[in-house]
């Protein structure tokens, strides 16, 4: 039994000196974490808690960004499918410009298929 004893007044012991050597290390953390500081001047480590928002001041947020949005005339438009807005896409090339594109690119692969009979 004194054994025993002797081994748990030796695990006590070593209990309270980590828990001393634990102290020091956070001591010394906290002291850099006092040094280190983001762009935004807070220290790295203290983070707030969250602040809560009330159902009326969300309320409040919200109408206050609709009223931005319409003030700029870009609020959340619907996105309609098929042709219910009775409106032609923008073109941004005219007919003749496409159709010129297009005769150029079919020369481009009346040339390459050309080259490509030349080599086979």
């Amino acid at each position: 039994m004194a054994n025993l004893d002797n081994v748990l007044q030796q695990l006590r012991e070593e209990h309270k000196q980590a828990q001393l050597q634990v102290e020091k290390l956070n001591e010394a953390i906290s002291a850099i974490e006092g040094l280190v500081t983001t762009s935004s001047g807070t220290s790295a480590s203290s983070a707030r808690p969250r602040r809560t928002v009330s159902a009326a001041t969300r309320r409040r947020m919200v109408q206050a960004q609709k009223a931005r949005w319409a003030k700029v005339g870009k609020g959340p438009q619907l996105v309609s499918v098929g042709k219910a807005s009775g409106t032609a896409p923008k073109r941004t090339m005219s007919i003749a410009a496409r159709r010129k594109i297009a005769a150029a690119q079919r020369a481009r692969w009346a040339k390459v298929r050309a080259q490509g009979k030349k080599a086979a």
